[in-house]
């Protein structure tokens, strides 16, 4: 197969910067070698001078909070009067008008050294509920989106059937339920991976999907070998009402239902016991942290040391669709 060649300046790689170092790269755009050591670009090489770093995944995005820029920061409140700003916008999107804001969105990602976004999807219906003649139109819009900036998409299709524990989703989450998990995978069972293009799946949080149900979204991911990310305990208030529901942890009722596992990725990991910090270490459960929007948000940046040292991994290999890198925007170790 024909190969292009690079000659990089200087190159990071792995842990060092290597001066001269020169990359084949096959037709199809993957990587056939890497060459250290080399003081001049080889015949018809393309140089690149400076330095050059691998491409950036992007472990965590929700494409629409972009719109949100520049009004959350005004003034003061909490996560929960945020979330009531954010479905107001999400009421205001059409699988057009969000195709063209995502293109935007993925195009400052790539325009910032993003190859690879992982994007945790839950504005699945028209306004009210109802499916689209497409039922999965509001992903394709991500998906031709992400094509068209030039970055590859994992579409964490996420299933959110409650707006609590035991409660119906409230008027502004109609547009983000399927009813219940098995109605969610019949809908998501009709997205494809293509080139560039990798569908995994979501529970969206402990208090979106019913306990019962959480099982159906794992053996989904599990029969794909997909991966499989949930927003956890971002919120002390949720983990109390998940106490007071359950009698344990988010993470505890997780790990009862078979949701963690190396294919699964924890996103915030904030406010986690000493339990739930060994149940996702032994479990080689991902962590995904989002410093700017736990800042954003005052929530607090999670035991990201204690994570690491009981054997929690970051999530961009879960992740990361086909021929991306494994560094990663969000979620990267301090």
């Amino acid at each position: 197969m024909p190969l292009t060649t690079y000659w990089l300046e200087h190159a990071w790689l792995a842990t060092e910067v290597e001066p001269g170092v020169a990359l084949e790269v096959t037709e199809d755009g993957r990587i056939g070698a890497v060459r250290t050591g080399v003081e001049a670009p080889p015949p018809g090489a393309v140089v690149l001078r400076g330095l050059t770093v691998p491409g950036l995944a992007n472990a965590h995005s929700h494409a629409f909070h972009r719109a949100l820029r520049g009004t959350v920061q005004v003034g003061s409140g909490t996560f929960w009067t945020w979330r009531e700003v954010m479905y107001t916008v999400a009421q205001k999107l059409t699988p057009d008008n969000y195709f063209a804001l995502a293109r935007a969105v993925y195009a400052e990602m790539a325009l910032a050294g993003i190859t690879a976004v992982g994007e945790f999807h839950y504005l699945h219906h028209a306004p009210g509920g109802s499916p689209y003649a497409d039922p999965n139109a509001m992903g394709e819009a991500l998906i031709a989106a992400a094509g068209e900036a030039g970055i590859r998409i994992t579409l964490l299709d996420t299933a959110y059937l409650s707006s609590g524990f035991g409660a119906a989703p409230e008027r502004h989450q109609l547009r983000f339920t399927d009813g219940t998990a098995e109605q969610w995978a019949r809908r998501v069972s009709a997205l494809k991976d293509r080139d560039g293009v990798r569908i995994g799946a979501a529970i969206h949080s402990v208090r979106a999907v019913p306990a019962d149900q959480l099982s159906t979204v794992a053996r989904w991911a599990e029969d794909r070998r997909a991966p499989l990310h949930v927003h956890l305990s971002e919120q002390t208030a949720e983990n109390d009402a998940c106490r007071a529901a359950h009698g344990m942890t988010p993470t505890r009722l997780l790990a009862e239902h078979g949701v963690l596992g190396p294919r699964t990725t924890g996103v915030h990991n904030t406010h986690l016991t000493d339990e739930d910090i060994t149940l996702l270490g032994s479990s080689a459960t991902g962590t995904c942290m989002c410093p700017t929007t736990e800042r954003d948000l005052a929530d607090g940046i999670g035991p990201a040391v204690a994570l690491q040292g009981a054997g929690s991994r970051s999530p961009s290999a879960a992740t990361a669709t086909p021929s991306s890198t494994s560094s990663k925007r969000h979620g990267r170790w301090n």
